[in-house]
């Protein structure tokens, strides 16, 4: 998988970042370029098939090299105890107590919506000191489940996350392509396991799953 659009919302440019930012970041650039299809290769070749490719492997795929890399997943936010806005696909501990997050794009764009504001929410609470929001750029998202939020239908947004006052976090859209299309590679199922999807030779530590609830 390739990276193909950065856009910083909030926080600057990455040379203004904290280290421990920075190297998440780097960790989640990683993480979205050992992303392969199919199962075995290394790149990623998708099926032009209108509509025709699941997102949900891709995903996993995308977490389970940060959980390779110390992050934990699945964990679900809480606003002091109560009903939050919801679970981070990746959530990375730094050592004052502080959180990163990254949410990989799996559903429309309403989600995509509220993966952002989950996120800011973080932020306001002191809690988050940077999100990542990594969704598909127009040349793939053609191919993959059908409404799939996108860069393109949120980029009329981004002046309005622009012009946020958060004091302290870091917000940043990452647009993801394919390396290569091929109609002689399988469609992406809907539902499969994401794990096999990440480059042979990637790193290999014990995943950290499901965490407790954090509150933002």
């Amino acid at each position: 998988m390739k990276l193909v659009t950065q856009e910083f919302l909030l926080g600057g440019a990455p040379a203004t970042w904290e280290a421990p930012i920075r190297k998440a970041f780097v960790e989640i650039k990683q993480a979205i370029k050992n992303v392969v299809w199919p199962v075995g290769a290394s790149s990623f070749t998708i099926n032009p098939v209108l509509m025709g490719n699941g997102v949900k492997p891709i995903k996993n795929g995308f977490v389970a090299q940060l959980n390779a890399d110390g992050w934990e997943s699945e964990v679900r936010a809480t606003l002091s105890g109560e009903l939050g806005p919801g679970k981070i696909d990746a959530v990375k501990r730094l050592p004052n107590d502080a959180l990163i997050a990254a949410e990989w794009e799996t559903g429309n764009i309403s989600s995509s919506h509220r993966a952002l504001n989950k996120m800011v929410i973080g932020m306001l609470h002191k809690r988050l000191e940077a999100g990542f929001l990594v969704l598909p750029e127009r040349a793939l998202y053609a191919f993959l489940t059908d409404r799939i939020g996108n860069v393109q239908e949120l980029r009329p947004y981004f002046p309005m996350w622009r012009s946020l006052r958060v004091g302290k976090g870091v917000l940043c859209i990452l647009g993801i392509e394919h390396d290569s299309v091929s109609n002689s590679v399988p469609q992406i199922p809907k539902g499969m396991d994401g794990n096999s999807l990440v480059r042979r030779g990637s790193p290999k530590r014990k995943p950290k799953h499901v965490g407790p609830k954090i509150a933002l």
